[in-house]
């Protein structure tokens, strides 16, 4: 009984640490994908209200927020723990950065890398021809 116990025991101690690097990595691409959704879904409210959207990217908060001047407009986005914004390109010194959407207009090329704490990189593109957000990997290099 012993034995079996211990082997049990042995194989999820080998085990654990690759359990956590696949929860990080479905965290990730949860993170990119709402990320790239929130994103979208601000161009097409913009386009399909014809009115202006802000969007408040706030790295220290992790948090991505959507206004228009319709009363009691709000939505909010807060990455997953263990997520984090780690750079806004082009770089801004400013603690957060905002972002206006108008009608009838091109999409700024904007980039959000994101992180995880194994490594992972991931950085999310609002394409400023087509207005859609496109997610690519960063490959890191030794």
């Amino acid at each position: 009984m012993m034995v079996v116990v211990s082997v049990i025991g042995l194989m999820v101690a080998i085990s654990a640490p690759s359990l956590g690097a696949g929860i990080d990595s479905v965290r990730m691409t949860s993170a990119t994908n709402s990320v790239a959704n929130f994103l979208n879904s601000a161009v097409n409210r913009a386009e399909r209200k014809q009115i202006a959207i802000e969007v408040v990217i706030s790295p220290k908060k992790g948090t991505f927020t959507m206004y228009s001047n319709e009363p009691g407009f709000e939505r909010e986005l807060k990455l997953p723990d263990g997520i984090v914004i780690e750079a806004i390109e082009p770089a801004v010194e400013e603690p957060e950065f905002r972002l206006i959407l108008m009608p009838g207009t091109a999409a700024p090329g904007i980039g959000i890398k994101l992180a995880n704490s194994h490594g992972n990189r991931r950085i999310v593109r609002l394409d400023p021809m087509t207005g859609f957000p496109r997610v690519e990997r960063v490959q890191e290099t030794p």
